[in-house]
């Protein structure tokens, strides 16, 4: 916690420095004092927006995740699916988001459908590959002694791939998670009529740049909250990862 202020406050110490030598006007940057006034009068009209983008964001992030999954077991379990599969997952990152929004806001509209699809496809592709990685990186020695067992197909995947497979999931977990709001900005900003991207937006285009500064700054604080909740979560998920390792001087004796 004491990190993190340290971090906020220096960051904030280095923008007024930046605003106070260069002379920069506040219609091209302005200071932290004014987007925080700006954060405080506007707050009435900055909440709503940042509840219809983090509930967006959320959505995003739950289906693009269960898809994620499904596809990273897909691929484990049938090689005959994977080179099929392969190539829709190059696909779905060799094409730009800019250019899928439009399409996307087409075909599901300018409501909250079209956000949290561009939202799901851009976190389907961190989790697919990190828990794909997983699964066949699953230690030999394990698979080998659960088949001197006697367990089946399902059951090392069940009782062995996907417990090994678990951390690797919880990095693409973290990567997603980062960048989540990627696709919720852009596909408010290609067409919507609500949502912190709509609101810089239009803040943008009024010249209002306190406004646009402060809607960035409250999307800034949703994405490092929702990072944070979710390691928090996977932390309290895997225990046996949790801590941090020591260094080896720690651990010679133990």
């Amino acid at each position: 916690m004491i990190r993190a202020i340290v971090i906020a406050a220096g960051l904030l110490m280095l923008w007024q420095g930046v605003v106070s030598l260069s002379g920069t006007p506040p219609y091209i940057l302005p200071g932290p004092a004014l987007v925080a006034e700006a954060l405080w009068q506007s707050s009435h009209l900055i909440l709503p927006h940042a509840a219809t983008t983090l509930a967006e964001i959320l959505l995003g992030l739950g289906i693009g995740t269960l898809f994620g999954a499904a596809a990273a077991l897909s691929l484990s379990w049938s090689a005959r699916v994977r080179p099929w599969l392969l190539p829709v997952l190059v696909i779905s990152q060799a094409v730009p988001v800019f250019a899928l929004a439009p399409v996307l806001v087409l075909w599901l509209g300018y409501g909250m459908a079209s956000k949290v699809a561009m939202a799901a496809l851009i976190i389907f592709f961190p989790v697919t590959a990190a828990m794909f990685d997983g699964l066949r990186r699953t230690d030999p020695l394990f698979i080998d002694c659960a088949r001197t067992l006697g367990a089946g197909r399902l059951d090392l995947l069940l009782h062995v791939r996907l417990p090994a497979a678990l951390p690797a999931f919880a990095s693409g977990l973290r990567v997603a998670t980062a960048v989540a709001p990627i696709g919720a900005v852009v596909g408010e900003w290609v067409g919507s009529s609500s949502g912190l991207g709509y609101l810089m937006l239009h803040a943008n285009a009024r010249l209002q740049i306190d406004l646009m500064f402060a809607a960035l700054f409250t999307l800034s604080i949703l994405a490092l909250s929702l990072y944070y909740g979710v390691d928090v979560l996977l932390r309290a998920a895997m225990p046996w990862q949790a801590g941090e390792a020591r260094p080896a001087a720690d651990t010679a004796y133990n």
